[in-house]
């Protein structure tokens, strides 16, 4: 099967196409043909090798899993023995959160892990758009921040991959939103949903008078010494990017009972509800995907070179 495979650490050109086995699957397992990935900025921080701490995970010199990707949609092919949940046809959503393997062809699935039914009237790239940034827009707003009708939101970087579903989650949950973009995104955050739109090239948000429950820095780009003096007494502060000092300020603030630190490694926490949860929203239309651009498999290089960017709005998806 074709598959594109990473040969170490570094530049996209360390991606290649490479013939490998198609697997088999086990006893517990599902066999999925791939008609969808995704590449967002957490595939290309496994690409670099950076932060170190990925080196420290998945190998010092090279990745010991070569094929990288973690979001999929497509096709069972065939099921092992012992699987009642699925079977040969269904359309399927799922995420390999242990050992990656989406941009190949075939991916086996243990029948336990983050999987959900794509309903019929969402395309298999849609089924992972909504997923990609969903998935960590749900853990962060609902799981963490426990978002409740009525609150203030501000969102910054309303119009990436996780943003732009932070702002459709955060309205589904009955708060008031405001998004955080650039001038040429603010027609799309304001079809989100967005109440309010921050232009970033004309506003700083952290120096106006407005005070907000929830800050999700979907982008990490804010830190929360920045943010502080915006949130209101209780508000909480979180970010999707991970550094020490985060660490630290996370340890810090949940001694009292002011204003809080939180992260989350939002990828690690996912499940078949949640992605159930997702693909029932967007049936509904209530969670619409945002797809930038689609990519073939062979052309995962250019991919990651455009996500590299920090341009891209919504999501980057590989076809099949």
């Amino acid at each position: 099967m074709r598959a594109m495979v990473q040969i170490a650490y570094g530049s996209p050109e360390v991606i290649v196409p490479q013939e490998i086995a198609k697997p088999s699957p086990g006893d517990k397992e599902i066999l999925i043909r791939i008609h969808a990935a995704k590449v967002g900025p957490s595939d290309v921080a496994f690409r670099k090798g950076d932060p170190f701490m990925i080196k420290l995970l998945y190998g010092l010199s090279r990745p010991k899993f070569a094929i990288g990707g973690t979001e999929l949609a497509g096709v069972v092919e065939a099921v092992g023995k012992e699987v009642t949940s699925f079977k040969a046809g269904d359309r399927v959503l799922g995420m390999s959160v242990k050992n990656f393997g989406a941009y190949a062809e075939y991916k086996c699935l243990p029948e336990e892990s983050p999987l959900a039914v794509i309903p019929d009237n969402i395309t298999y790239e849609e089924a992972v758009g909504v997923c990609d940034g969903g998935a960590t827009a749900l853990t962060f707003l609902r799981d963490k921040a426990t978002l409740r009708k009525g609150q203030k939101v501000l969102i910054n970087g309303a119009s990436g991959a996780v943003g732009i579903y932070a702002v459709q989650l955060a309205k589904y949950y009955g708060a008031e939103v405001t998004g955080v973009c650039s001038a040429g995104n603010v027609d799309l955050v304001r079809k989100a949903g967005a109440d309010f739109i921050i232009d970033y090239t004309q506003e700083d948000f952290t120096k106006a008078d407005k005070a907000y429950d929830v800050i999700f820095d979907a982008v990490g780009k804010r830190s929360f010494s920045a943010c502080k003096r915006v949130l209101t007494s209780k508000g909480i502060y979180l970010t999707t990017a991970f550094k020490l000092s985060i660490f630290l300020q996370m340890m810090w603030t949940s001694l009292f009972k002011g204003k809080r630190v939180v992260f989350a490694t939002a990828g690690l926490m996912q499940n078949k509800a949640n992605l159930a949860f997702l693909m029932e929203l967007a049936r509904k239309g209530t969670l619409n995907a945002v797809i930038d651009r689609r990519y073939p498999l062979e052309l995962l290089p250019d991919a990651h070179k455009y996500v590299e960017t920090e341009r891209k709005k919504g999501n980057v998806i590989i076809t099949f």
